[in-house]
């Protein structure tokens, strides 16, 4: 019997063992942290009153971009982060989202106060409590300072013209989605009006009040996507042609479109002057977030309320900012030598072809890097690399082409 009882208690020495061993292969296996979006603390003065929560993917490396989402009246940062699409992206791509959510206590519908002008000016109110979310997370978590990126949906889309507008030396791009153009509204009186029916005012009296956000500033400024529903009675689509008029008026390019091209879900896109500003148009899309669950690498987002099964505008979007591969779309390498060469003085009448960005590439008129297709001699970025995207290109020179005619 003590034979026995011996064995009995070698045996289950053993398979503890073999249990430990097992659960401590299991913890190896496990990611060092499981991300999840989180509330910040403590970022700053925060004289806007917001909330601040952060998503950082397993993973994230050092200088990593990041990307502000804006949520819409009556959402919050969890609904915005769970349905737009983004963490997809950032968990494949790897960047960082700081995602603000506006109280109750400072907006009954939990609007973005972008009709406020003391929320609306730089340096103050909720403007500069988004900035120093930014700021927090350069310094906390080491993101990128020359990659940060803003988009968001209705409220949250007109204060991301707000962001664009008062901090061009922040943002690198950003994307406005069933928004209203940068000081439409100083009140809430007028901000019903600028919803709908919408507010006319020429380019320059658009571009005048985001060049007034920060009087003098010469440095560059960010380009700008905007999205629009066609069949949106929340936020009238005169707002995405106003919009337009904006910040092209801004970055200094012409109204006219330099290409144009039908993508999916009845979408249509027009691109200004060298892919500064984009203008996205959803056929019979009302009021919302253009999203298109799925788990393909252009799908993205979950549908419900102001989250519109169409297209994915968040892959769109992370591909203008360039997040893609984690380190963004790289500039193409010139084709010229080492030393930069000016445009050359063309020596002919110049000779215009509009056709596809594809037909472009093959023609030898462009090459393709990333994606994107990049006009040859000028390096002028096209849009996407494939049939859709229509461009026109001008030969200046022997092997030179600028966008446009």
């Amino acid at each position: 019997m003590r034979r026995s009882s011996s064995l009995l208690t070698r045996l289950a020495g053993v398979a503890a063992g073999v249990v430990l061993a097992a659960a401590a292969v299991l913890v190896a296996a496990l990611p060092a942290q499981a991300a999840t979006l989180s509330q910040v603390t403590g970022f700053g003065s925060n004289p806007g009153n917001l909330a601040m929560y952060a998503y950082r993917p397993d993973g994230l490396p050092a200088n990593a971009p990041a990307v502000v989402l804006l949520h819409g009246c009556t959402q919050n940062a969890s609904t915005y982060f769970t349905n737009s699409g983004w963490q997809k992206y950032a968990d494949q791509w790897k960047f960082a989202l700081i995602v603000p959510q506006q109280p109750s206590a400072n907006n009954a519908n939990s609007c973005f106060n972008w009709f406020e002008t003391g929320d609306t000016a730089r340096g103050q109110g909720e403007a500069l409590s988004v900035k120093q979310m930014v700021d927090y997370a350069k310094s906390t978590y080491g993101t990128d300072g020359s990659r940060v990126y803003v988009s968001g949906l209705s409220g949250g889309g007109a204060m991301s013209a707000v962001m664009l507008a008062t901090y061009p030396d922040t943002f690198a791009a950003g994307s406005v989605i069933a928004g209203i153009p940068y000081r439409c509204a100083t009140s809430m009186v007028n901000a019903f009006t600028c919803m709908n029916p919408g507010v006319d005012k020429t380019p320059a009296q658009w571009g005048d009040l985001v060049r007034n956000a920060y009087a003098g500033y010469t440095g560059k400024r960010p380009r700008v996507a905007i999205w629009h529903g066609t069949s949106d009675t929340t936020v009238a689509p005169l707002n995405a042609t106003e919009s337009r008029d904006q910040w092209t008026n801004v970055l200094g390019v012409s109204q006219t479109p330099t290409s144009t091209a039908s993508l999916p879900a009845g979408t249509s896109l027009e691109v200004y002057g060298s892919d500064q500003v984009r203008l996205y148009r959803v056929s019979g899309m009302g009021h919302g977030t253009p999203v298109d669950p799925g788990s393909a690498t252009e799908q993205c987002g979950t549908a419900g309320a102001y989250f519109l099964d169409t297209i994915c505008s968040t892959y769109r979007d992370a591909l203008f900012f360039g997040l893609n591969g984690g380190g963004g779309t790289p500039s193409p390498t010139p084709t010229a030598t080492a030393s930069p060469t000016p445009s050359p003085t063309p020596t002919t009448a110049p000779v215009c072809v509009t056709a596809s960005n594809y037909a472009h590439v093959t023609a030898g008129r462009a090459y393709q890097s990333g994606g994107y297709a990049y006009a040859l001699g000028s390096n002028q970025r096209m849009g996407l690399y494939n049939t859709f995207y229509t461009s026109t290109l001008k030969q200046t020179g022997p092997a030179y082409w600028v966008i446009g005619c």
